[in-house]
């Protein structure tokens, strides 16, 4: 287990003792279920064959998903949710740094138990997204009815959980799509992925590969990779 020293909330290492776990409430229970029994098979609507989520199988089979739970449903505010996430990633750096080698397949979620406004795990995303993403990492938002759409079919929606949460995780190689909206977004992307290439090469890829507009959020037809690639 470890604390967060601003808000006091828990994570575990969901896989080395998962009753441990289920024992921190309800949400718990639910999130082990549907990473369990959801998200490591296929969906009819997914729209390539394989699981809805094979990072989370690879990660669950060598222990390298941690998850906490931050109470206080409605009554949180903006400014407890966003030290929640402090936390998080300072925890999730921490980690990185104590196993080098986990660090791709390393997941960490938060779990915001009878949170209803959805608004603000949004919000908080939003705010987020660029600290997180110039590390080399994605932060996701998950909720019940998240829209977003999937990368294989447009009416599929991947984000849609049964508890909110936020989960950072590394930076992939299929993670495209939802970094072209800003310059210094792709930027770490490409350092991520094509850390060899000169700076300025990289800022140049960047700037020409930037999709304005609301053509930014049409991630299915940003895709890039094809079914029998898989995220590096």
């Amino acid at each position: 287990m470890r604390t967060g020293p601003r808000t006091g909330v828990h994570w575990w290492n969901v896989y080395a003792d998962p009753e441990q776990w289920k024992r921190q409430g309800r949400a718990a229970e639910t999130l082990l279920r549907w990473m369990d029994d959801y998200l490591p098979r296929p969906h009819p609507e997914l729209g390539r064959p394989g699981a809805v989520c094979p990072f989370v199988r690879n990660s669950a089979a060598q222990q390298l998903i941690w998850a906490g739970s931050a109470g206080g449903g409605d009554a949180l505010s903006a400014q407890r949710i966003n030290h929640t996430l402090d936390d998080a990633f300072e925890l999730y750096c921490g980690l990185m740094r104590e196993s080098p080698t986990d660090a791709r397949r390393l997941t960490l979620v938060t779990v915001f138990p009878e949170l209803t406004r959805y608004d603000m795990i949004d919000a908080v995303h939003r705010a987020r997204k660029t600290q997180v993403v110039a590390e080399g990492l994605m932060l996701g938002q998950f909720y019940p009815g998240c829209p977003v759409p999937g990368l294989w079919n447009r009416d599929f929606h991947p984000l849609d959980a049964p508890v909110p949460m936020l989960v950072l995780r590394p930076m992939m190689s299929t993670d495209f799509p939802f970094l072209v909206s800003r310059a210094d977004w792709l930027y770490a992307y490409f350092t991520r992925l094509a850390p060899d290439l000169p700076r300025n090469l990289r800022w140049a890829i960047a700037d020409r590969m930037l999709v304005d507009g609301p053509d930014a959020d049409a991630i299915t037809e940003l895709r890039v990779h094809s079914a029998d690639e898989h995220a590096r």
